[in-house]
């Protein structure tokens, strides 16, 4: 009895992700902001009633969680656990086999793989040269499975980073997670997300359209010196339109 329970939990947590409109939901909602019913029925192009609909399921599933603001309904992920589940499922989607059929299509998917959020962490390709970059430099070590070196410590104090409120949070310090475009680990747990967004603060990478990120002309020599790697390895690959990508 207590298998057939599981499984028909697990078949209903399934069925919530079924469903393309509601998974475009969940994917959209990886850049960890709180978006309105209006603004994901516009990014799935559905009608309103039908996105509060699916929204309803997905928060009565535990995918989500609702907030609300005078006549504005918010919905975001629940926690980051649950961005975690997305992500990883991500991970497992075949690439598509045709590439985009617009500019602009190709333009954004490239914008993606190269550097997003992933709920509250570095995704992409610069995300996991993040993560080479760290355990190279002994800032992360794996021989006990991924841990904080001391030395890894005093790095993220230069930085202004400061490592105890992390230890302190209710989420793993480090902890890999598949990275869908590159198939490799990128860095998620307290310290991707304090990285994050101590790129952003520091002016390094600045938000782009929805998820993506991109590094600022002075963010790409400042962390290629915080990461002890060439600033061309942090370069976007060039645009095969428009001659060789900005930073």
């Amino acid at each position: 009895m207590t298998t057939r329970t599981d499984g028909r939990a697990l078949a209903g947590l399934a069925a919530l992700l079924a469903d393309p409109t509601r998974a475009g939901f969940c994917l959209a909602l990886l850049d960890g902001r709180a978006w309105t019913a209006g603004e994901l029925a516009r990014s799935a192009g559905v009608a309103p009633s039908t996105a509060s609909d699916h929204l309803t399921r997905l928060v009565r599933g535990g995918l989500l969680v609702e907030e609300r603001q005078g006549r504005h309904r918010y919905v975001r992920l629940a926690d980051p656990s649950v961005a975690q589940l997305i992500e990883d499922l991500a991970g497992r989607v075949p690439a598509p086999a045709a590439p985009p059929r617009t500019l602009r299509a190709a333009s954004a998917q490239a914008s993606l793989a190269y550097a997003r959020t992933c709920y509250d962490h570095l995704a992409g390709r610069l995300g996991v040269l993040l993560h080479d970059a760290l355990l190279a430099r002994g800032v992360l070590d794996r021989a006990g499975g991924l841990a904080l070196t001391p030395a890894g410590v005093a790095w993220l104090t230069d930085l202004g980073v400061s490592v105890e409120p992390l230890r302190a949070a209710r989420r793993p310090l480090v902890r890999d997670c598949l990275d869908w475009t590159e198939r490799r680990p990128h860095l998620a747990g307290a310290l991707g997300a304090a990285l994050c967004r101590r790129f952003l603060d520091l002016g390094w990478t600045a938000r782009g359209t929805g998820r993506a990120l991109r590094l600022t002309p002075a963010g790409r020599p400042a962390l290629a010196a915080a990461l002890a790697v060439d600033p061309a390895a942090l370069a976007p690959p060039p645009s095969r339109d428009s001659g060789p990508a900005r930073a």
